[in-house]
């Protein structure tokens, strides 16, 4: 089941503007990128959050699962905890903040 556009879009207005959110489809799930990094994917509606040090601090009663069949486990934000819009602005903050930058892209050889 892929992710449905108005879930990204509850999340999107519950996240605080001056954080620089925006979001990539892929493979009818979503990225969730704060600052250019990937903080969190959505998969099947639900929200999963890369896990950090300052995120496990953040979280109440923190459950751990994989966001997609073979993937590490993230950090699972239960729909619930949504409506709380300066607690999730900050927890997406956060976590960016602890977050490595992104690599930079290679660029490819043109052939002539």
């Amino acid at each position: 089941m892929a992710t449905q556009q108005s879930t990204i879009d509850f999340l999107l207005e519950q996240l605080n503007n001056s954080l620089n959110i925006r979001y990539r489809k892929m493979f009818g799930e979503y990225a969730i990128y704060c600052a250019e990094k990937v903080v969190a994917l959505v998969c099947d509606d639900k929200l999963f959050l890369k896990p950090t040090a300052l995120g496990r601090k953040l979280i109440p009663n923190i459950e751990e699962a994989p966001p997609y069949p073979g993937a590490k486990p993230y950090f699972y934000i239960s729909a619930d905890l949504w409506e709380d819009s300066d607690w999730l602005s900050n927890l997406i903050s956060k976590t960016a903040g602890e977050l490595p930058p992104p690599k930079p892209k290679k660029r490819k050889k043109q052939h002539l």
